[in-house]
Parts: structure tokens; C-alpha cells; sequence
């Protein structure tokens, strides 16, 4: 690469003097019209479903079906002043394992709502005929679903939603009310896309939608007759941009960004084809479109993110802060092959066109990417929220089973010792459960066990005898011999274990 030597602020404007470093839009971002609109433009989706849509964009396809993001979250604006200072262009940029990098600019999010500032036009531009899907990324906490019973589960904006007359604040709030305007206009409804890390996500959505819209009981009924919920699986590594990055694009590619995003190379989107109002030709620009998307979701969920759970809180106590300086210790590595080939695949179906073992494989090397530097910190944002709907399903299959779950017990035993380890330092635990989850940790130091009696967190698994006495095992293996040693003890196959 040549260093730059005149570097540009990102705009319209600068496209044609950046074509000769990077790829920039083959298409004029201005002249794009909304198809779509997306509820939580973080990184990931920037990284991903609005790369693909680039794609298409790039191959003089679906101008009608650009993304207009909004934003329901008081931080939101830091995206929203981002974008509109470029007019709304980011740049991504990919790295390889082998050092390779490529930087393109993003013009697919061609517009930007922020709710707190106008929910009236987040209302409408939901309720314009022109919006025909309506996709998520807004976290496993955006749900309002209690992790123990799968069912809906209201609690603060959602909560204040509920009131009658409220103006939205919540995304099911403002799903809801576009839906509501369509229903009276006359229109079709639109297409609700979950892109989020969670089993069944279409099924999800559709449940927890229809339980809010039920203060309506004639619209509840009318979204679960008329909506389409494609369940979807994503897959794309996207570490949290650093101000090293703004740098390095600088340097590199001559090129001022205040919101870039770094990604690994690999990407994948499975997404089930079932739309309300059509779609854009996704399957042109490599997104697997399938009738059932069950097999790779569960794969993904079980070894990918369950995972990236079950290095963290080991590698943490141990005193790493990078992903890829764990997964490149053998020790680490092993730990997880084995829990992905003993725990988590005998609870897999089958998935068309996969070898589990080769994809449990090519996941460490993905996680050892140096390039990437995604952080154990990042992984553990709100765990009790990822744990239960990662980890856990595998412990509780297992432990119905009789099966082996002696690593699943591990992790969830290194979690409280990491959260007790927080506590006793003053360090802030990100997660919407941290002071539930302190208490239950701290009397896990007197009462072994103890932290298991969160049902919100980890419903009748707490009354499994076979895992309660794997986490009180793993638990006093932590104490006597320390993350590593505790690991390390796991690596001899049980009689009945085969690779």
C-alpha cells in the first residue's frame, strides 16, 4: 500500500479524488431512495447488511432499496452527527490473517433518523408506502424477552410504550405504530428483518411484536396474520473501531473518517426467503437465501457465539485482553475445539453444505486473526443476556442428555468468579443484570451455588443435578489450580468422548 500523501475528509464530494485509493460507489448515493429502514446502525451492520446491499448497489441493482437508519438510544447521536457530517458515508475497512487489507467506501445508508429528536418522522417514514422492510440489529436486550421462559418480558421504554397514548420510544413501540398507520392507510405491511444473535429470531420477533401490538387485540392479530418474519443468521467478526484505526486510514488510504468500521474478510448471511413486499435480489451478491434457516443458526449460536463466551471469562480471570492472544495458546485453543466437539455439536442437526469439524476449525483461526484486535471486553457486554441464549441451551441439552457439559459448567463458574473479581475491585460490570449479578456472585463466595439461583437467568437449569455438581466442580477446580489449570484439567477425553 502507498502511504497517502494528502489525506481528505469523507464526503460526496471527496468520492472522486479517494477513487484512486480505495473502492468508492459506482452509483450516486445521492440519487437513492429508501426501501429500507434499520433500527440499530452500529458497527456490525455497517459491516455487514449494509455491505451487501453496497454490493448490489455496485451492480446498478436496487436503488429503490436503500437503508434509512434510526436511532432509539440516547447514544445513537454520536452515529447520526458521524454520518450527517459525511454525508452519511463510512468507510470499511477489512483485514485478513495474512495481513491483507482493503478499504471501500459505504453508501448504502443513505439517510439517518434520530427518534429521541423526532419520533413523529420515524412514525411516518415507517408508515411511507416506500418502506417495505423493516430490519434489527438491536441486541439480544432489545427483545423485552425473559431469558428463563422465552416470553415477553416489558421493561423500561418498552414499559412506558404500553401506555395508552404514549409517543414512541422503544423499537417494538415505533414497529407497532408504523404498523398501526399501515393497517388504517390501507398499505401492506412491510417485512420485519431480525438480524440479531438469537435462536429463531423471525419466531422471536413475531412473538414479542404481537404481545406488545395485544393492547390492540385486532392489530395483534392482523401483524401475526400479515407480517412476515424471516428468521436470518449473521456472521461477520466486527471488533469496535479505535481511534487507531481512524489513524491507520489516514495513513493508509489518505482518508479523514470519524465513523469507519474494521471487519475480518469472512462474512456470511443466511436468511429464510419469506417477504411481505419483496426484497432486494440479495442472492446476487452471495446471501444464502434457504427455506429453513434453523441448521446454520444453531451452528453459528453454539459454536461461534457460545464461544467467543467460553474463551472470555477463563481468558479474563487469566489476564488477556485480546481475542486473538488466547485463541493462538494452545491451552485455549484445545479448550474450546473440545467444547465445540463434545458440548456443542451432538446438540446440532445436520447443516447443508457443512462440515462441523472443518467450521470448529476454521473458527479458532478466525479468532487468532492479529489484525482484527477484537477484545474479550467487547464479548462480554451484557452476558446475562448472551449466556442464556448461547451456553446455555447447550447445558441444558446436555444435561437431558446425560451428555458431557463439564465445559459449558466451567464457563459459567469462571463468570461468577470474574463478576465477584469486579465487584471487589470497584470495576463496572457492562450489563443490564450487574447489580443482580453481583449480589449473586459475591453470595456464590459463601454458598457455593448460589449463583445459579438466578431464574431469570438460568430458569430450571439451577435444578439440573448433573450441571449443578459440574459448576460446583468446576468452581472448586478454579480455586484449587486457577483458570488455566482448571482448563487444562478438561483436556483428557472421559471414556465415551471421541473427536
Amino acid at each position: 500500500m502507498t502511504v497517502a500523501t494528502l489525506s481528505v475528509p469523507l464526503r460526496a464530494a471527496s468520492l472522486p479524488a479517494l477513487a484512486g485509493r480505495m473502492q468508492v460507489p459506482s452509483y450516486d448515493p445521492r440519487g437513492l431512495r429508501t426501501g429500507i429502514v434499520h433500527f440499530g446502525v452500529g458497527a456490525f451492520h455497517r459491516s455487514h447488511q449494509a455491505m451487501y446491499l453496497d454490493r448490489l448497489l455496485n451492480l446498478g441493482a436496487a436503488h429503490d432499496w436503500a437503508i434509512c437508519g434510526v436511532g432509539v438510544l440516547p447514544g445513537d447521536a454520536r452515529v447520526r452527527d458521524a454520518l450527517r457530517a459525511q454525508d452519511h458515508l463510512y468507510t470499511l475497512l477489512t483485514r485478513a490473517p495474512d495481513g491483507h487489507s482493503e478499504a471501500r467506501v459505504i453508501g448504502a445508508v443513505h439517510d439517518y433518523l434520530f427518534a429521541p429528536d423526532d419520533p413523529e418522522a420515524v412514525c411516518e417514514r415507517l408508515a411511507h408506502p416506500a418502506t417495505r422492510i423493516v430490519s434489527l440489529t438491536v441486541t439480544e436486550g432489545g427483545y423485552s424477552l425473559n431469558n428463563a421462559t422465552g416470553e415477553f418480558d416489558p421493561s423500561g421504554d418498552v414499559l412506558h410504550d404500553l401506555q395508552p397514548g404514549a409517543t414512541p420510544r422503544s423499537t417494538l413501540g415505533f414497529l407497532t405504530e408504523g404498523l398501526r398507520r399501515r393497517r388504517e392507510r390501507g398499505l401492506r405491511p412491510f417485512t420485519v428483518m431480525s438480524c440479531d444473535n438469537i435462536q429463531g429470531n423471525g419466531h422471536v420477533t413475531r412473538r414479542v411484536l404481537t404481545a406488545f401490538a395485544r393492547r390492540d387485540p385486532e392489530l395483534a392479530d392482523w401483524i401475526d396474520r400479515e407480517v412476515a418474519f424471516p428468521n436470518s443468521m449473521v456472521d461477520r467478526i466486527t471488533p469496535v473501531t479505535t481511534d487507531a484505526v481512524r489513524t491507520d486510514l489516514e495513513r493508509e488510504y489518505g482518508v479523514q473518517d470519524a465513523c469507519p468500521v474494521v471487519a475480518e474478510a469472512f462474512t456470511q448471511w443466511v436468511l429464510e426467503d419469506h417477504f411481505t413486499c419483496g426484497r432486494p435480489p440479495l442472492e446476487n451478491v452471495g446471501v444464502q437465501l434457504v427455506p429453513d434457516v434453523e441448521p446454520y443458526e444453531l451452528m453459528k449460536l453454539r459454536l461461534l457465539n457460545a464461544a467467543h463466551q467460553a474463551m472470555s471469562y477463563p481468558a479474563l480471570l487469566d489476564g488477556h485482553t485480546f481475542v486473538h492472544e488466547v485463541c493462538q495458546q494452545p491451552d485455549y485453543a484445545q479448550f474450546l475445539l473440545d467444547y465445540m466437539t463434545f458440548e456443542a455439536r451432538p446438540t446440532l442437526r445436520p447443516v447443508p453444505g457443512i462440515d462441523l469439524g472443518a467450521y470448529s476449525h476454521d473458527l479458532i483461526a478466525r479468532f487468532s486473526n492479529p489484525a482484527i484486535q477484537d477484545t474479550l471486553a467487547r464479548l462480554i457486554v451484557d452476558g446475562s443476556e448472551r449466556i442464556p441464549k448461547f451456553l446455555l441451551p447447550v447445558a441444558r441439552e446436555q444435561a437431558a442428555r446425560g451428555g458431557d457439559l463439564r465445559r459449558c459448567a466451567l464457563v459459567v463458574a469462571a463468570w461468577s468468579a470474574y463478576v465477584a473479581q469486579a465487584a471487589t475491585r470497584g470495576d463496572r460490570l457492562d450489563d443490564v443484570r450487574a447489580a443482580d449479578l453481583t449480589r449473586a456472585a459475591l453470595a456464590d463466595q459463601v454458598t457455593p451455588g448460589a449463583f445459579l439461583h438466578q431464574p431469570d437467568v438460568f430458569g430450571d437449569l439451577s435444578a439440573a443435578p448433573a450441571f449443578v455438581q459440574a459448576y460446583l466442580d468446576a468452581r472448586a477446580a478454579l480455586a484449587a489450580h486457577g483458570p488455566l489449570g482448571a482448563l487444562r484439567a478438561l483436556h483428557a477425553p472421559t471414556q465415551g468422548e471421541h473427536a
